[in-house]
């Protein structure tokens, strides 16, 4: 007969401590050099994304455009397809540490939900990858 508590389950931490085991992609490790993310300024909300790489790209509600909600959702190789599947060319490899500084930039424009005309003064914060 097993003497364990039941209690003890709900006493129990709900994950381990995060620690540096030297894998991190900041720290040049085996999971990916770079992130992905998506210009929504540019996006024309196509779904190609989202269909190709669903459990990395979201298209966001509110406004019809793609997110990356996360970065180790797929492999690197499906990533890339959805990358190539997008016509108007707004998903990027990025450093991990451009991410915080891409996202602000993103966030002080102002969207209109798809199908209204663009505010005046957007612009593709990162140029057409040459390919």
């Amino acid at each position: 007969m097993n003497s364990t508590d039941p209690a003890q389950a709900f006493a129990a931490p709900a994950q381990f401590p995060a620690s540096a085991n030297g894998r991190e992609p900041l720290l040049g490790g085996e999971l990916r050099d770079q992130a992905v993310w998506v210009d929504e300024a540019v996006c024309i909300g196509c779904r190609y994304c989202a269909h190709v790489a669903c459990n990395t790209f979201v298209v966001e509600a509110s406004h019809g455009r793609s997110r990356a909600i996360r970065q180790d959702g797929d492999t690197t190789e499906r990533i890339q397809e959805a990358i190539d599947t997008c016509p108007v060319d707004c998903i990027h490899w990025v450093p991990f540490e451009e991410l915080e500084s891409l996202q602000a930039e993103l966030a002080a424009q102002t969207f209109l939900p798809l199908g209204m005309p663009r505010p005046t003064g957007h612009r593709r914060l990162k140029p057409r990858s040459r390919g």
